[in-house]
């Protein structure tokens, strides 16, 4: 359960060694959707599965603020990391338990409460509404675990320990692949079934995940206290517009989907079952901006900007090759990817179409992931939020929207796809001449 220190030695081998854990966790949460929408698409219907895809786009929505928070954890203590100051490392993780502890139950309660509202607000289908408010409010039953256990993982990988929430993961990974066709089938509790078993497998992993941190010190945990004005202070400073910048993207995702919606229910499913492609794609470009996130933090609380340099470099590169490879793979495999959630021909044919038109332009997207993860590890959170506003709100939702009008169903690729192209070279621009590197994130902390 080492310890990294970013500092010193092989940037190529440190990128190599610290992303393949991330890519590997990244991979076994997105099957968890993977996994509810195999079952939901193939038990239950065409329609059940596009009120999975509905309602997770709303619970990322809703509780993108509090993630946002939990990201602005990486920077933080990646810096205080760098530092070398464990004074201060506890007592931001202490500030960190409370002000997210807190929020999750807020927002819970709030989305339990307001869900079916939302999912109309969005235009969800009627065919489709009673599957997506069950789905949506049970796994707002489980917000506290989601954010436990994400927390607990992203603590590890600011100290340079990315193995150690692999296992968490795989924990929860493997109860879901279990639980899910005992829950829907066997139980026969159709998509609410699918719902609790993803909430009781967060369970399981935030608590194992807790044993593990405090059986073996792994993490500097004390007793929860209230938290200083300063440490308050600083995690709302970074907190607010990380959340805010998740807040946009996802907010962003659910306009696209009205987009969609007006398409028809063929359309809906045949894009949630091409969004799980997606997902799976851009598993790599998650994966490396989540790495140079934490290694550029120690670096740049260091003070060592040639090496700052190297990892945006080398994990660019890194980034272009895998985003080929697989975009190569999902393109000619497209068809038979839609397949494995749906089989209703309208929908796969959407999907299928929607999938092969933006393969290519996925690399584009990967780069935001590069550039906007060294910017964000300077604490620059305000600047990347203008950039995730400029590239959802002024670029891909009206892009969307204008070529789904001229030219139907292949106007969403289309729109998403040149909307990324633009976005990347927007985002090079203040990543190569912006003023992010003057920004000193405990100035009046420390």
């Amino acid at each position: 359960m080492k310890q990294h220190d970013f500092t010193s030695g092989n940037i190529w081998r440190q990128l190599l060694v610290f992303s393949m854990p991330i890519l590997l966790t990244n991979l076994l949460q997105v099957s968890y959707q993977f996994i509810d929408s195999l079952w939901v698409g193939n038990l239950l219907g065409a329609n059940a599965l596009g009120a999975v895809a509905v309602s997770s786009t709303v619970i990322f929505t809703v509780l993108s603020f509090i993630i946002g928070v939990n990201n602005a954890t990486l920077t933080i203590l990646s810096q205080l990391k760098g530092k070398e100051d464990p004074r201060q490392l506890k007592s931001y993780v202490n500030a960190f338990i409370v002000i997210l502890s807190i929020m999750s139950i807020l927002l819970g309660v709030v989305g339990f409460l307001f869900a079916e509202q939302i999912l109309r607000l969005l235009g969800t289908p009627e065919t489709m509404l009673d599957y997506a408010v069950s789905y949506l409010r049970i796994n707002f039953l489980g917000i506290l675990f989601l954010f436990g256990y994400n927390f607990i993982g992203t603590v590890f990988r600011a100290l340079g320990n990315s193995k150690t929430p692999l296992r968490f993961v795989t924990i929860a990974v493997i109860l879901n692949a279990v639980l899910d066709p005992i829950f829907i089938y066997v139980f026969d509790w159709g998509i609410e079934g699918a719902a609790y078993a993803t909430v009781v497998a967060q369970g399981v992993a935030f608590l194992y995940g807790l044993f593990v941190s405090l059986h073996h010190k792994l993490i500097p945990f004390s007793i929860p206290t209230i938290p200083k004005r300063a440490e308050v202070s600083l995690i709302l400073k970074q907190g607010i517009p990380a959340g805010l910048q998740m807040m946009v993207i996802s907010a962003g995702m659910a306009a696209i989907m009205s987009v969609v919606a007006s398409l028809g229910d063929n359309a809906v499913a045949g894009f949630g079952a091409a969004q799980r492609l997606d997902s799976i794609l851009m598993l790599p470009a998650h994966a490396l901006g989540t790495a140079v996130n934490s290694m550029a933090g120690q670096n740049i609380a260091a003070g060592k900007w040639q090496r700052v340099r190297q990892i945006s470099l080398y994990a660019t590169l890194l980034n272009l090759g895998a985003m080929l490879i697989a975009a190569v793979g999902i393109f000619f495999f497209a068809g038979w990817g839609i397949r494995l959630f749906i089989s209703d021909e309208g929908a796969v044919k959407f999907g299928t179409e929607y999938v092969k038109i933006i393969a290519f332009f996925y690399p584009f997207l990967g780069l935001n992931f590069i550039w906007n993860g060294i910017v964000r590890a300077s604490g620059a959170m305000f600047q990347v939020l203008v950039l995730n506003i400029i590239s959802f709100w002024i670029l891909r939702y009206p892009l969307t929207f204008l070529f789904t009008s001229m030219f139907g169903e292949k106007g969403v690729g289309m729109g998403m796809a040149v909307s990324f192209m633009i976005g990347s070279v927007t985002a090079y621009a203040y990543y190569r001449f912006g003023n992010w590197r003057k920004k000193e994130l405990f100035n009046a902390t420390l």
